[in-house]
C-alpha cells in the first residue's frame, strides 16, 4: 500500500514560492539547510535563492517546490484548498504576503499565489 509523501509544485523561482506557502500555511516552515548541503549547491554554483528544489514541512504532507522548465500551460495542473475559521480575515493575510485576488465564490475565495497559481480558501 502506498502513501503521500509530498505534494510537488512546478515553479519558477522555488525560494520565493516555498517561503510564501510556509507563511501562509499553520506549522509550516522551509526546511533548514545544514552545512553538507550548503556545501553541496555551492559547489553546483547555487545558493539557497537559487536551489532548484525546496522542501517545505509541517504538520501534514510536506510540500515540494520545484524548479518548472519550459513552458507553463494555461492552467496549473495541481491547486491547495486551505481552511479557515475565518475566511476573509485569512484572505486578507494571504494578500498582505503577495497573494492575488481572483474571484469569490459563495463557500471560497479564489486567489494566486507570487506565481499565478491558483488556490482556494475555504471555511473550516
Amino acid at each position: 500500500m502506498a502513501r503521500l509523501k509530498e505534494i510537488v509544485i512546478d515553479c519558477d523561482i522555488p525560494s520565493r514560492l516555498a517561503r510564501f506557502w510556509a507563511e501562509a500555511l499553520d506549522g509550516y516552515e522551509v526546511m533548514p539547510y545544514d552545512d553538507e548541503e550548503l556545501a553541496r549547491l555551492a559547489a553546483l554554483g547555487l545558493t539557497r535563492e537559487t536551489d532548484p528544489t525546496v522542501m517545505v514541512e509541517g504538520p501534514g504532507t510536506r510540500l515540494c517546490f520545484h524548479l518548472r522548465q519550459g513552458e507553463r500551460p494555461a492552467r496549473n495542473r495541481l491547486h491547495l484548498d486551505i481552511a479557515t475559521p475565518d475566511r476573509a480575515r485569512e484572505v486578507e493575510r494571504l494578500l498582505s504576503l503577495g497573494a492575488t485576488f481572483v474571484r469569490e465564490a459563495y463557500d471560497y475565495t479564489v486567489l494566486n499565489d507570487p506565481e499565478g497559481n491558483n488556490f482556494c480558501v475555504t471555511s473550516e
